[in-house]
């Protein structure tokens, strides 16, 4: 059985985040998003808060957990098989190229697995939606309605 997991910072969950899960969902037998703990990033959600906007909008058996060291090492201990990351853009892939090779240099038995998300969701990130709702927009066809109405009240 190949256990995937999908880890970031899902500062908000995304309908393109939404849509990653659901492909991999179909490619594994097991799907875990892992919500990074990053002391780098100032993120507009608690870890927890994240946590539990995924648990509420993920489908029925896609597991959520947290985590704060190398995804590699948590993958490890999990016993995850596959890194599973989403690629929107070249500069995506630049990044996510770079992120691969160092995961497969430290734990050369774990796969990465890179999914593009439906054309509809391929230029929609987490900052650009924070930007939006910071300036009054609609970014109801990027966010489920639930995640918009917690977005609104955390910036607005």
């Amino acid at each position: 059985m190949v256990r995937a997991l999908y880890p970031g910072s899902f500062d908000p969950v995304t309908r393109g985040h939404l849509d990653l899960v659901e492909r991999a969902t179909r490619l594994f037998e097991s799907v875990t998003v892992a919500v990074a703990r990053n002391s780098a990033k100032a993120p507009v959600f608690e870890v927890e808060e994240r946590m539990q906007l995924l648990r509420e909008e993920l489908p029925a058996g896609v597991g959520v957990a947290g985590f704060q060291e190398l995804v590699v090492d948590f993958a490890r201990r999990e016993g995850y098989g596959v890194i599973l990351r989403g690629l929107r853009t070249v500069s995506d892939y630049e990044f996510e190229y770079q992120m691969a090779l160092t995961n497969r240099h430290l734990a050369p038995d774990i796969e990465t697995v890179f999914v593009m998300p439906s054309h509809a969701y391929s230029y929609v990130s987490s900052s650009l939606i924070k930007d939006v709702v910071r300036h009054g927009g609609d970014v109801s066809s990027f966010v489920t309605p639930r995640v918009e109405a917690a977005l609104k009240a955390k910036l607005r």
